[in-house]
């Protein structure tokens, strides 16, 4: 109950619309109480000799009228109460649509809003698909409160009204007729008790089968140029299946439940009819009585069968709510310490004191890391894969942060500063630029969103992009597809590094940015790059120790710890690990005893990052 309670807030925005829908759902109501009895004074009244109804009888022109008169106005009457109420439904059901619809879009933004917020180790420890599915299709479920009131309510109402008129006609039918009600409490508790466990599991597999979908379109590239294709599709099929067979065994114990729900209002439905009829032939009822009974009955038990049906459904959409809410209920990790400090434009000072850091479960990655960086200066941090490089960086804008130790930016510890503030102090270019599917200005206009246009073509000269830009058929209207598709590889990091220029931030990471790229594009961007570092402080992740000779500190991390820090000359002239990287990487050729121990020199543990 208590998740259905936490959906009212959500229809706040839209209570003239819940009013209305509301409204329409009582007169829907009342016109469904008029629908038989046309039918019933047609019979008893035109083709019978029974007197028309005493409410109707208070009207002059149809006490006065005749059969052939009476006709008329009988089947206008009919005529009258489908349209009034199949009208009624249209407007209920567009009311119904705008709330249920802004209801779901404001929930579905909340959750994609919180999950922005959430840590980058919420999402290392999740698949994407399954994020994706909870905010795609089970945000829908902040409306089931709503889609079980609505028939509930129209049902009970509907079931009052036309009890109470069963029993103005004859007591003992109206009593008869409720005594299928035991048997639909019982089939619906059996059904809440057996059906909501195997719900649950039917729903994970199949967040499972879209994850996997999710996981194989993001990683094609990578599929077909190992030709695994068949082995993908098989593994979905194999999901897939499993999901299809719990679905199948869910659907058949659903159809079970609605066959027993059926046979009962029909059993239900006999008994009412075989004494009715009865009691016209004792005289106790006409034959437009037993009609008006009957039609009451069947849209009685249909009230009844909704309360069942809805109670039933209730089961999958409190799982759904109870997925989409507890994703809403996770805390971030990294969120505003009380009285966060905002910052305008930091110097770049920055010192990390003890730190130690690891990822849950695992062995520590970090491992009491001590360094200061004077602002502006260029820091290359080195190492082989898996020391832990990239886990250092990240750490600074806390994309994580450390289990012990403290990092401090212009003497203010960081994690009591505001987030936001922290990270526009904070421009990135990654490995693999990350684009987004809209055209070049828009991709270089995300570092600064209120960017002229000007600024936009001033950063993109500043980083080398602009004379390929222009080359291209809409320039910097052009759009790039999906993570930049229609770019090649230099172009792309081109476009990252003019985000980044755009950003103008005093504080600067380069992850290994000219890693993926061949020769003369390398230089094309390091060049670019040489004037992005001016007057920054600059973290460098680098592989070639040729690019990081310049560079005002070298910090060697090795199995996450940091073994060494100066600068290039000192670190070739001493004995260690710097030096050996570099002579691996300087020496034309090297035995093949060498490359082994350097192999075996990194086959230890080496935990996450780089």
């Amino acid at each position: 109950m208590g998740y259905f309670l936490r959906t009212l807030p959500y229809s706040r925005p839209y209570w003239r619309l819940a009013i209305s829908s509301g409204g329409m759902i009582i007169l829907i109501s009342l016109a469904g109480l008029l629908v038989p009895w046309p039918l019933t004074i047609l019979i008893d009244s035109v083709l019978g000799d029974h007197p028309l109804p005493s409410l109707l009888r208070l009207v002059p022109a149809l006490a006065a009228a005749g059969r052939y008169t009476l006709l008329i106005w009988v089947v206008l009457a009919g005529v009258g109460v489908i349209l009034l109420q199949n009208g009624l439904r249209v407007l209920q059901g567009y009311l119904q649509t705008r709330l249920e619809q802004g209801m779901i879009l404001d929930f579905r933004a909340d959750l994609f809003q919180h999950a922005q917020r959430l840590s980058l180790a919420f999402h290392d420890k999740r698949r994407s698909g399954q994020l994706i599915f909870a905010i795609n299709n089970q945000a829908g479920a902040i409306v089931g409160p709503f889609q079980t009131v609505q028939p509930l309510v129209q049902s009970v109402l509907t079931l009052g009204g036309m009890f109470w008129i069963v029993m103005r006609i004859d007591l003992q039918l109206a009593f008869l007729s409720l005594t299928v009600v035991p048997f639909l409490y019982y089939a619906v508790g059996y059904y809440t008790t057996h059906i909501q466990a195997r719900l649950r599991e039917v729903r994970d597999m199949e967040r499972d089968t879209h994850s996997i979908i999710h996981e194989t379109i993001s990683m094609l590239r990578v599929i077909v140029a190992f030709g695994r294709e068949l082995q993908e599709y098989q593994r979905f099929q194999q999901h897939g299946k499993q999901a299809k067979e719990a679905r199948v065994q869910l659907t058949v114990r659903q159809a079970l439940f609605n066959l027993a729900v059926n046979l009962t209002t029909a059993g239900g439905t006999a008994l009412v009819l075989g004494f009715g009829a009865y009691r016209v032939l004792e005289g106790g009822l006409t034959v437009g009585q037993l009609l008006v009974v009957m039609s009451y009955v069947g849209l009685v038990y249909k009230p009844l069968e909704t309360i069942s049906y809805t109670i039933g459904s209730l089961q999958e959409r409190f799982i759904n709510l109870q997925v989409a809410f507890k994703l809403l209920d996770t805390e971030p990790e990294i969120k505003d310490a009380p009285n966060a400090r905002q910052i305008q434009r930091a110097q770049g000072h920055i010192r990390f004191e003890a730190v130690h850091f690891e990822y849950d479960g695992r062995p520590e990655t970090l491992k009491n890391i001590s360094f200061e960086v004077k602002p502006g200066q260029v820091v290359a941090v080195v190492g082989q894969t898996g020391a832990g490089k990239t886990t250092l960086i990240s750490l600074l804008p806390r994309f994580y942060d450390p289990q012990q130790g403290r990092i401090y930016l212009d003497g203010h510890d960081i994690q009591e500063l505001a987030v936001k503030s922290l990270r526009e102090q904070i421009s990135l270019v990654l490995q693999e630029p990350l684009l987004f599917s809209g055209t070049i200005a828009e991709n270089i206009g995300y570092g600064r969103l209120e960017a002229s246009m000007e600024e936009i073509v001033a950063a993109a000269t500043a980083a080398n992009a602009h004379a390929f830009i222009m080359r291209l058929p809409q320039q910097y209207e052009t759009p790039i597809g999906e993570r930049g598709a229609q770019l090649s590889g230099g172009e792309r990091q081109r476009i990252s590094v003019a985000r980044a220029f755009l950003k103008d931030a005093p504080i600067l990471i380069l992850d290994e940015p000219t890693s993926a790229v061949d020769s003369k594009t390398e230089a094309v961007i390091l060049d670019a790059l040489e004037r992005l570092m001016i007057g920054r402080t600059t973290f460098m992740i680098a592989h070639r120790l040729s690019t990081i000779h310049h560079a005002d500190l070298i910090l060697v991390i090795d199995h996450g710890q940091l073994v060494e820090q100066g600068v290039h000359d000192e670190l070739v002239r001493r004995d260690g690990l710097y030096r050996q990287l570099h002579d691996m990487q300087t020496r034309p050729e090297r035995p093949k005893a060498q490359v082994a121990e350097a192999v075996m020199s990194g086959s230890g543990h080496k935990p996450p990052g780089r």
